[in-house]
């Protein structure tokens, strides 16, 4: 395991060109989420050519992205020499909207005071600001108030966004050299592990083809395709689908139990491995005569659960192999392939999520 704190384009620059597996990670989305200046744009086409480089011929990225600007994040990859191969979608029911109140806007700007009706609970982000996709937080008691105005009565109920209930993934491969086998062959990347990442369930049907090529039945067989000749009881392929397998989600899905599913962090995720180190102060920290109570919590706004971490890098990183994440966060990645079996390396530039990192990570490698 290799933890830098630091510009990750400068610790990137020192890797050696091909010596790594694959890259699974959770950047910034461009978004200015709680006005984290990290987050004020998606990562440089720069900084993607860098991670193209140190990736091993045929090696993956998968790389999370927010909803209005995946379209930038998938540019800028390609941009830098990626082939964009798929986009995974992470399907959840516990997200919250960021909407603006039209009908409390007019009534505003109008100067107009609403009478409070009653009470509600609401989610929010760590640090105040609404929750953004996958993120982790915590409730507020909010008024309910009635349209002061005839303006305010005319738009009450319309807003300005959607309930987030998605993030996606990019998965991108960097280019082959010569065919997958000979890739495969040569360096062990550019082919994704199917069986470790299927999806346990009942029996699937197995058919020929006209030319004698069996597959699995997913979905409704073409006439071209002929009788079934047995079944496959080794899981479910894995999709471009990912579940929180809660029963909003669930309910919008006609089989569930065809995708692998994972709810957002836990707390006891989030923290463990945390609690004790020096210096780690969570939301709320209070002063004492100018000295600093450190409640030992993860703090991160944006972390991911480690199963699903796991998932993913099992999915594109061979047996014993690297995995890189140059924007590390608090760790979930290192948690991830540690638990894998995979070496880590990990490039954050904030020294307090490094700190968070290591503890997450090796609390993990204390264990196994």
């Amino acid at each position: 395991m290799r933890i830098e704190t630091g510009d990750c384009l400068d610790v990137l620059r020192t890797l050696p060109a091909d010596s790594v597996d694959a890259i699974v990670t959770d950047p910034p989305y461009g978004l200015a989420f709680m006005g984290k200046r990290w987050d004020y744009d998606v990562p440089s086409v720069e900084i993607w050519a860098e991670c193209l480089r140190v990736l091993k011929p045929g090696g993956h990225l998968l790389a999370f992205a927010g909803t209005r600007t995946q379209h930038r994040m998938a540019v800028r990859v390609e941009d830098a020499g990626f082939e964009i191969r798929d986009l995974i979608a992470w399907v959840y029911g516990s997200g919250f909207p960021k909407s603006l109140d039209v009908s409390k806007a007019i009534d505003k700007a109008a100067g107009a005071e609403r009478a409070v009706v009653g009470k509600k609970v609401t989610g929010r982000a760590l640090g105040g600001s609404n929750w953004r996709d996958g993120d982790a937080g915590g409730q507020e008691t909010v008024d309910i108030t009635a349209p002061a105005t005839e303006a305010a009565r005319q738009w009450a109920g319309w807003g300005t966004a959607l309930k987030p209930a998605l993030e996606p993934i990019t998965v991108a491969r960097k280019p082959l050299i010569g065919t997958v086998a000979e890739n495969v062959l040569a360096h062990g990347t550019g082919a994704l592990n199917v069986d470790e990442c299927r999806v346990p369930g009942e029996p699937v049907p197995v058919f020929d083809t006209l030319g004698g090529r069996k597959f699995e039945q997913t979905h409704t067989q073409p006439e071209r395709r002929t009788q079934q000749v047995g079944t496959s009881d080794a899981g479910r392929w894995p999709a471009n689908l990912i579940h929180d397998g809660s029963e909003e989600v669930v309910g919008l899905l006609n089989d569930a139990a065809r995708f692998f599913y994972c709810a957002k962090a836990s707390a006891k995720d989030r923290d463990e491995g945390v609690a004790g180190v020096a210096g780690v102060a969570g939301v709320g920290a209070l002063r004492d005569g100018g000295r600093q109570s450190l409640p030992r919590k993860n703090h991160h706004p944006t972390v991911k659960p480690t199963d699903l971490m796991r998932y993913l890098c099992r999915l594109v990183t061979p047996p014993g192999g690297t995995v890189l994440d140059p924007f590390m966060g608090s760790g979930s990645t290192g948690k991830a392939a540690m638990l894998e079996g995979f070496d880590f390396i990990g490039i954050e530039r904030d020294p307090e999520y490094a700190k968070i990192a290591e503890a997450r990570i090796g609390a993990v490698r204390r264990l196994i």
